[in-house]
């Protein structure tokens, strides 16, 4: 049905239909343990690793101001701006949204939990030698009850369970004197407002500027902020964008050493990615895409052997990915994986993407299976979307499949959160205002209710 030229939501059934899955799905994920006492084994709030904690701060004004001009301006500007004023608007409207909800918590909120003792920079701050940590960084995975002050006792959680590029990135940061909490939390914090740049970027670079200035305001504004402040995992998200990117300019360059020069960039970033968790492999799935949406295979071989570069120069100094993955996949399973029963988890990690992503996702994923449900971009626009999103649905199954991330998915799936939201560049726009409020609506709330520990 059409008014006065323009499409209104008769014509969608499917969107409401998604919305309504994706809520249901949160909905069932939080009922169905209070309601049974089902212990899944997460803490105190599943399908999130959080607990009930009702509170304002330093922030919640602020937020609430963003929030506010997020839902009055993001979408008229994401469609008025030049292209370097949105990717800049988007890079500092990030900013603020993710710092003003940080602060719900004041200081705190940025620094504290990267100091845990089951994160990075305590470990960080003591190395001295890093090719000596990989050397016998294998050996330090398993579980095992060995006291602190045994120098060869097992790994934190958090180092335990990624390769050791991630430790090394807060090496690096320790070293150049970026090794408080509150410190490593701003830089981890400026690197994540990155991530929709380069999502943004990507786009563009594929033909596909409408789809990226209809998607802005999801990728930079929606609950994925609360995490990305105090996650490592939002860290892995700017480097996979990035190396994404860089693949995306390899694919669309015109000259031959513009193909090579992007696609070593993009195999060292990628390569990286590897070396930072154990599922980021899987981003295999989402640079292929982009070949073949650009229909160009000539990067290929460069990245290919960039990435390969990274992953023997840490086997050079004594760590092998391929030995360590099944080392740790014992540590996972003689840790709390056990205990969180698949039953629940293996559509709970769905739920907690929900949170995460933000209830808006389903009317997107919706718009995107049903073609006729959306105001839709021209065709070549449209194949990017399918292309990239269709990849990124493929990553997540996968990883939900391999029983390597049962909860706490709200921060580990941060990195194939942006190419999901994609998909919301299909919603009218009517949808995509409302959608902006839903989406901010639903991050304050977590925020100001649940304590979510990372």
């Amino acid at each position: 049905m059409t008014t006065g030229g323009r499409t209104t939501t008769r014509r969608h059934p499917a969107l409401p239909i998604g919305l309504f899955v994706a809520v249901g799905l949160a909905g069932l994920a939080m009922a169905i343990p209070a309601i049974t006492g089902w212990d899944v084994h997460v803490r105190y709030f599943p399908p999130l690793h959080a607990e009930w904690d009702p509170r304002f701060g330093p922030g919640t004004l602020p937020a609430v101001l963003v929030a506010a001009l997020a839902s009055w301006w993001a979408v008229p500007l994401a469609q008025r701006l030049g292209w370097w004023p949105l990717l800049g608007a988007a890079y500092v409207a990030g900013l603020a949204w993710m710092f003003s909800l940080a602060f719900v918590d004041g200081a705190d909120g940025i620094g504290e939990i990267l100091q845990d003792e089951y994160e990075y920079l305590r470990t960080a701050r003591t190395v001295t030698d890093f090719p000596q940590v990989l050397s016998e960084f294998i050996s330090r995975i398993p579980y095992d009850d060995l006291p602190d002050d045994i120098p060869k006792a097992n790994w934190p959680v958090h180092i335990a369970g990624h390769p050791p590029g991630a430790l090394g990135f807060f090496v690096v940061l320790a070293r150049l004197g970026l090794g408080g909490g509150f410190a490593a939390g701003v830089v981890v914090t400026l690197l994540a407002a990155s991530t929709a740049v380069a999502v943004l970027i990507t786009l563009r670079l594929l033909g596909a500027e409408e789809v990226g200035r209809r998607a802005a305001p999801f990728l930079v504004f929606g609950p994925a902020a609360i995490w990305q402040c105090v996650s490592a995992d939002a860290m892995f998200a700017a480097f996979a964008a990035w190396g994404i990117a860089a693949l995306a300019a390899s694919a669309v360059a015109l000259r031959g050493w513009h193909i090579a020069a992007w696609g070593v960039l993009a195999g060292l970033l990628l390569g990286y990615c590897v070396m930072l968790s154990y599922g980021l492999p899987l981003l295999g799935l989402l640079a292929v895409a982009i070949l073949v949406v650009a229909r160009r295979w000539q990067p290929l071989p460069w990245a290919v052997l960039a990435a390969l570069a990274v992953v023997l120069a840490f086997a050079a100094y004594g760590f092998h990915w391929w030995d360590a993955l099944p080392v740790l996949r014992e540590r996972y399973w003689d840790g709390v994986a056990s205990n969180r029963p698949p039953s629940y988890w293996m559509w709970g990690n769905f739920s907690a993407l929900a949170f995460a992503a933000g209830p808006m996702l389903g009317a997107g994923l919706a718009a995107l299976f049903v073609p006729s449900a959306a105001d839709n971009p021209d065709r070549a626009q449209l194949r990017v979307v399918r292309w990239l999103v269709g990849a990124t649905i493929a990553i997540v199954v996968a990883a939900d499949l391999s029983q390597m991330s049962r909860a706490e998915v709200e921060r580990i799936w941060l990195p194939f959160v942006p190419w999901l939201l994609v998909s919301c560049a299909l919603l009218p726009a009517s949808w995509r205002r409302a959608g902006v409020v839903v989406q901010v609506v639903l991050a304050l709330l977590v925020q100001h209710l649940l304590f979510t520990g990372w």
